[in-house]
């Protein structure tokens, strides 16, 4: 069994022994209904030798007729548990799917921000989706096929064995060549089923990030090219299909062939043990029974084994995921983040990505409480970098950052974004409702307070123009608001969980003057009494910091006040000397 098969096993149970007790009695009831289906041929036996062994008479009508109710009897019996078992297992199923995807969810989304930047969306919601149904197919075939199957075997064999030894032998010897033939087929078609699983992921990926880029293939022209991505995939698809689907019609084709034969020998000395007159009708009955019994449930046996290792290829893709050790987790023991007065220290920070590209070198800065800094350079300086790591969405090489003396290290991931407000460059809102995305930044808070944020962040200018208010829908994205209407229901987000500490990227695309104006007095509301660190671009905004620090190849290149900067020949002089339409060009000396 491979490793990753083993790591899907564990998962499931991880999940499944929540509901033990509940799994072992669902199958001793149905373990019990089985002996019983078993036991039924034994009577139709006694009732074709009874018919056969007199001439009709009212005693043997009798026997007969007992015989057929006690037949009834155990059919009822039966039923009634395999009712039982089957709402038994629509509790169970269910809610051990539920609690996978809950533990995907949770376990995924304590991944790193590098780990979602590397990986397609698409894909990774396509491979969590398949847990689900992955291990519905596996507890399906598992104890409703292959449990009650081992049973019906082992009982079959048993009786079997009791009336003919010899019977009993072939049944029993052809039933284990059958399996095991089944078993090392399906084992090495999976490698075939991990593929054509992790082809169809991929082609979903495909297909969404087309999707959302639609926009942009409308732009370029690009159908013609996006379209042959999507096709080579589903070709690729096409085959992977085509091949396992092939392989499985061979096994059918095997399987076919083994039925007949065992017929043939079962039926061959059935007839030679008649003639010796150690065979009666009724055993007749009772071998045939069991044969077409057994060949009805044998003959989906490779599929159910085969529909046990592809649910494993489709389980496995996520199963690799949730085994992938977190990037940046919290310290054991970690504390709650306390702040008192928002200072942070950034103390000799290095970072490199993957250990080959530096990013930031010897960072040394302080903010003090209260202070409002703004982060200016050429692009790829390393401004956002620093910001991502203090949001620790990064763990940077060495050195440290503090905030009020306390190592961002040393506290949990909670406490520390409890403190922090981030209003993004470009703000992603989720397809919820304006009212909803709002109280995201405290979804504790009532519509008052809501309304209260929305209004001092000027969201409301242009939410009682919608029909629908507060309550529309703003798209995937938020894709339904213009850019200026996004960033200020960020902003009403960020003054609504009123962080000691402020984090602004602003944007770099112009706004019309009255977007400018709204945005900047929305800003300047919510940065009262709050650190405030701001990548900035727009000069209006610059000009209200306390500070600037200028970052040039992931140093700090100079700092000060804006006046102090454009007193000597400094970069950020140059920056503000070839500046146009209000904005600082991102551009190298």
């Amino acid at each position: 069994m491979k490793q990753r098969t083993k790591q899907t096993l564990r998962l499931y149970w991880s999940q499944i022994r929540n509901y033990k007790f509940l799994l072992f009695f669902m199958l001793l009831a149905l373990g019990i209904a089985t002996v019983l289906e078993i036991i039924i041929p034994i009577y139709y036996k006694q009732f074709f030798d009874i018919l056969t062994s007199a001439r009709p008479s009212s005693t043997i009508a009798t026997a007969l007729m007992d015989t057929l109710f006690m037949i009834l009897a155990i059919n009822a019996i039966s039923w009634i548990i395999y009712r039982f078992t089957t709402f038994t297992s629509d509790y169970f199923q269910p809610h051990v799917s539920a609690d996978l995807l809950q533990y995907a969810y949770k376990y995924l989304q304590r991944h790193s921000y590098n780990f979602f930047t590397n990986r397609f969306v698409g894909s990774l919601v396509r491979k969590v989706t398949k847990l689900s149904r992955a291990f519905q197919t596996f507890a399906d075939r598992a104890y409703w096929h292959l449990f009650t199957l081992g049973i019906r075997v082992i009982g079959a064999t048993i009786v079997l064995y009791i009336f003919n030894h010899t019977v009993a032998y072939i049944l029993f010897v052809w039933t284990i060549i059958f399996i095991t033939i089944n078993y090392f087929f399906s084992v090495w078609k999976l490698k075939y089923d991990t593929a054509r699983s992790a082809k169809d992921t991929e082609t979903v990926a495909v297909l969404a990030d087309a999707v959302t880029n639609q926009v942009n293939i409308q732009l370029f022209n690009g159908f013609s090219f996006e379209f042959g991505r999507f096709k080579k995939v589903t070709d690729e698809l096409q085959k992977l299909q085509t091949l396992t689907w092939n392989l499985g019609s061979v096994i059918e084709g095997i399987q076919a062939a083994l039925f007949i034969a065992v017929e043939f020998l079962l039926m061959y000395f059935a007839i030679k043990f008649w003639q010796q007159g150690t065979l009666t009708v009724g055993d007749f009955v009772l071998i045939q029974s069991y044969l077409l019994g057994l060949i009805n449930r044998l003959w989906d046996v490779g599929r159910h084994i085969r529909d046990i290792y592809e649910s494993f290829a489709d389980a496995e893709e996520i199963t690799e995921i949730l085994n992938t050790p977190h990037e940046i987790t919290d310290a054991p023991n970690a504390k709650t983040l306390t702040v008192k007065k928002g200072e942070i220290e950034f103390k000799k920070v290095n970072f490199s990505f993957h250990q080959t590209r530096r990013v930031l070198e010897d960072i040394n800065l302080v903010i003090k409480s209260g202070e409002k800094i703004a982060l200016i350079g050429p692009s790829g300086a390393g401004k956002t970098m620093l910001m991502k790591a203090l949001f620790r969405f990064h763990d940077i090489d060495s050195g440290d950052i503090l905030i009020d003396g306390q190592s961002i290290k040393k506290i949990s991931q909670e406490s520390l974004h409890d403190n922090l407000s981030l209003v993004p460059q470009d703000p992603i809102l989720f397809h919820r409702s304006l009212i909803e995305n709002i109280r995201y930044g405290q979804r504790k808070a009532t519509d008052k307070e809501v309304l209260k944020a929305a209004k001092l962040a000027h969201c409301d200018d242009f939410i009682i123009n919608l029909p629908q208010k507060y309550e529309t829908f703003v798209g995937e994205r938020g894709i339904k608001l213009s850019g200026g209407e996004r960033q200020r229901v960020a902003i009403a987000r960020a003054i609504l969980k009123n962080s000691p500490i402020l984090i602004l990227d602003e944007a770099t695309s112009s706004l019309d003057s009255h977007s400018e104006a709204l945005i900047q007095d929305a800003l300047a509301k919510l940065m009262k009494q709050k650190t405030v660190i701001v990548i900035a671009h727009r000069l209006s905004t610059i000009r209200q910091m306390d500070r600037v620090i200028v970052i040039k190849n992931g140093q700090i290149f100079e700092q000060g006040t804006h006046d102090e900067l454009l007193a000597k020949d400094s970069l950020y002089k140059h920056l503000w000397q070839i500046q146009a339409g209000g904005f600082l060009q991102e551009e190298e000396r």
